[in-house]
């Protein structure tokens, strides 16, 4: 699997600033409602969690359904309140999982 483009708004925010995330990861998405040239069909196999954490403090969370597009793209925001390590993580349906991390200095 590829490694996911991310991207922040600022890598060295003010105390109490929004932060604004970007992330991109490469999978197909099958939602197991097609069928291949056989007629067989082909297995469900979706990303069904992503988590953000900063320092190991989870900042969201979400459980995609069936009808997300391939190569899922995902945007949040958060206030910066600490530097640290701006960690995220995609699972799919056989448990493989895509990571990216970004660092983050917060400014007093």
């Amino acid at each position: 699997m590829t490694k996911p483009r991310i991207w922040i708004s600022n890598a060295k925010p003010m105390a109490g600033e929004i932060v604004r995330v970007r992330a991109l990861i490469e999978h197909r998405m099958e939602s197991g409602m097609r069928l291949d040239n056989d007629g067989n069909v082909i297995p469900r196999h979706i990303v069904h969690t992503f988590t953000a954490k900063l320092n190991d403090q989870l900042l969201f969370t979400w459980q995609p359904e069936t009808a997300i597009s391939q190569n899922p793209y995902i945007e949040f925001t958060f206030v910066a309140r600490e530097s640290g390590t701006l960690s995220m993580q995609w699972v799919d349906d056989a448990n493989q999982t895509i990571s990216g991390a970004v660092e983050l200095e917060v400014n007093r």
